[in-house]
């Protein structure tokens, strides 16, 4: 496949009258979709993206909750969400599927029944339990127009970052797009508490399958903590451990990701 005028560029579908929405890079062959996790976007990824030494389209999702795509809705969930990704694919055809920490949930159960992914990369997904006890201050301060405190609850009690760190973080052009992308997180957290994945059926999965873990996280709550059941429902995976990095490799190092993502799709290619 090759991607032309009007693939490129952001790219716009509706599903059930929510506006869903891309960021697309042209390119020949087989695309590679991204799917980012809660706190990201399109935009957050595009770096690695941009680093990315394949020839393929590479393909960024906007997911519902983040601008130009609609709002999250009021039956939002991790089905939703399958549903979604689903409908893109369904406009894309073939693809590599690389998904993180959410993204990465959301991309594992929709390649359990959808014949369009040729591979599926997953960076640290997570899933239930994961900070259920943090969300009711998270809806309490979205709900009273405090995103300053929800960016920083899930930096802190979330990530397990210390303060030093948030205060540094306040203090970046990165804060106030960061606010932004709070607004769904309440809803986002309760949607992958609300859900459990479909661990037994994983094996099934008979396209390769890349699984990718910041060794820092390595045992350690809440990224290795969420990752293990993944690792153990899927022992045909490849595990790849980034020396070094914890759970934002594509904020630190993004480069070095993209040459994790830029070997998995070759060797899927090549197999």
């Amino acid at each position: 496949m090759t991607f032309t005028p009007p693939l490129t560029g952001t790219v716009e579908y509706n599903r059930a009258g929510t506006t869903l929405s891309h960021r697309a890079r042209p390119g020949t062959g087989i695309p590679l979709v991204v799917v980012p996790g809660v706190m990201a976007d399109a935009a957050t990824w595009q770096p690695v993206a941009d680093a990315i030494e394949l020839p393929n389209p590479v393909v960024i999702l906007n997911r519902r909750g983040r601008s130009p795509s609609g709002a999250l809705g009021t039956d939002y969930s991790v089905g939703v969400e399958i549903a979604d990704l689903r409908h893109t694919l369904d406009q894309l055809g073939p693809v590599h599927l690389f998904g993180w920490s959410y993204g990465a949930l959301i991309a594992l159960e929709t390649a359990l029944d959808t014949t369009h992914i040729r591979s599926v990369i997953a960076y640290e997904p997570v899933g239930r339990p994961f900070a259920p006890n943090v969300i009711p201050q998270l809806r309490r301060a979205i709900t009273a127009g405090d995103l300053d405190q929800a960016v920083t609850l899930v930096n802190t009690e979330v990530s397990g970052f210390p303060d030093a760190y948030v205060a540094e973080l306040r203090r970046s052009p990165a804060w106030p797009v960061l606010r932004t992308l709070a607004a769904p997180l309440a809803d986002e957290l309760a949607a992958i508490n609300s859900y459990q994945p479909e661990f037994g059926d994983y094996r099934r999965i008979d396209i390769p399958v890349t699984l990718v873990l910041g060794a820092l996280n390595q045992d350690r709550a809440p990224y290795g903590t969420a990752f293990t059941p993944f690792a153990d429902a899927l022992p045909q995976a490849k595990i790849v451990r980034l020396p070094g990095q914890g759970h934002l490799a594509h904020v630190e190092v993004p480069a070095d990701l993209a040459r994790a993502i830029t070997a998995a799709v070759q060797a899927a290619e090549s197999g």
